[in-house]
């Protein structure tokens, strides 16, 4: 995968693309990062890239064209994936991590400022939003994007199981994790992780999966393909 940044601060992401799963992804040559500075692309001798709105308001508004011109450089493929972020996108979900992990080429606008020109809008094909609040700008949605999707890249974590696992990948939160020592703190391992029945403790994890989705995000539960066996262990007390 070739992902490609557009921002005024190409600077903020050298140390979330240099470390981690990020930086062994690289390193691994499962995805390569470009950081391209928009204000290179200015066509004016001041390198200017935004401008008072029209009708007044407040805040300065992006240009058109230096991001179009950006965009149009970077760009290797007709079909790569160009994403907006913004605060009118749509929500990021896990979902949407699979289906962009599939693509070559991402490009992320970063914007800053008020806004964007609406224009801009024309050449994107995705716009995301990380959540409802508001940031200074675009760079740290897109550090969030770009951590979600990477991981998600054949061959980039150790265990090709963990990212199916994780929460929200099977549609539900994860179930709890333990490790040694058994005891600490007067806390225990629950017996059945210690049991070495393999068929129990995967019915304890999907059960405590179950119980974690309903006692903190049951709308998930909404959307989820509950098995009949499944509905019965929801009404049971023990997972209330």
């Amino acid at each position: 995968m070739r992902i490609d940044v557009l921002t005024l601060f190409p600077e903020m992401f050298s140390g979330v693309l240099g470390s981690s799963i990020l930086k062994k992804a690289a390193e691994k040559n499962a995805v390569t990062y470009h950081l391209t500075n928009f204000r290179d692309f200015s066509d004016d001798k001041h390198k200017t890239v935004d401008d008072y709105p029209y009708g007044g308001g407040a805040g300065m508004v992006l240009k058109p064209q230096p991001i179009f011109d950006a965009v149009e450089c970077v760009k290797k493929k007709h079909s790569s994936r160009v994403i907006l972020l913004c605060p009118q996108g749509e929500t990021f979900t896990q979902k949407k991590a699979e289906q962009l992990s599939k693509e070559e080429q991402i490009i992320f606008i970063c914007g800053h400022y008020e806004g964007y020109d609406e224009r801009i809008r024309s050449i994107v094909t995705d716009e995301i939003s990380i959540g409802d609040y508001i940031l200074t700008g675009g760079e740290l949605a897109a550090m969030v994007v770009i951590d979600s999707v990477v991981r998600l890249l054949p061959g980039v974590l150790g265990n090709e199981k963990s990212p199916v696992l994780d929460s929200y990948s099977t549609g539900l939160l994860e179930h709890p994790h333990y490790t040694r020592p058994a005891e600490f703190r007067g806390m225990k391992v629950p017996d059945v992780l210690l049991s070495g029945n393999h068929k129990k403790i995967e019915e304890w994890r999907i059960k405590q999966s179950l119980k974690r989705t309903k006692n903190r995000r049951s709308d998930l539960l909404d959307s989820y393909p509950l098995t009949e066996e499944q509905k019965k262990w929801l009404d049971e007390e023990n997972l209330s």
